[in-house]
């Protein structure tokens, strides 16, 4: 319990023990003046109805600002939770537009991918038919160089009979 509510149950307490040790008092017939008449009542009961009044206007106050605030509060958790779900949709579609993006950006670079898969294969086709042409080149230079030197050595020094290479 909290000091507050503890502090006024206690005091409530007093006020009720007092009324109950002095009530042949408070029930004693007195001349009250209201200002603009004077009548005869007990004045304890008087002030203990005063109090009481006081007591109910207070907790008519209270009851209704308690209520007030509950109202308040069930507004703005009802707000609270539609910016959270505006929020949560606005995070979807950032996370589509994302996928969307990525899968663009993918698309995109596996076309360029193949695209220069598709160059270096032409260009190492090239490459491969300069080579072969380079090679046969040079295969046919070599051989003419081997040929005509075999003509030379042959005209130097002549075949004997019965060998031939």
């Amino acid at each position: 319990m909290k000091l507050r509510t503890l502090l006024l149950v206690l005091f409530i307490l007093f006020i009720a023990g007092f009324v109950a040790l002095n009530f042949e008092q408070i029930l004693q017939p007195t001349a009250l003046n209201f200002g603009f008449t004077q009548v005869q009542a007990p004045m304890g009961l008087v002030l203990l109805g005063m109090l009481a009044l006081v007591l109910v206007v207070f907790l008519a106050a209270l009851v209704y600002y308690q209520t007030l605030h509950l109202m308040e509060v069930r507004r703005i958790t009802r707000e609270a939770a539609d910016q959270r779900l505006l929020a949560d949709k606005a995070e979807a579609s950032r996370f589509t537009e994302l996928r969307q993006y990525l899968q663009t950006e993918l698309q995109a670079t596996t076309a360029r991918e193949q695209a220069l898969s598709e160059k270096v294969h032409a260009k190492l086709d090239q490459v491969q038919s300069a080579l072969t042409q380079v090679i046969e080149q040079t295969g046919n230079g070599l051989s003419a160089s081997v040929g005509e030197l075999e003509d030379r050595l042959e005209r130097h020094f002549p075949p004997r009979s019965g060998e031939h290479l």
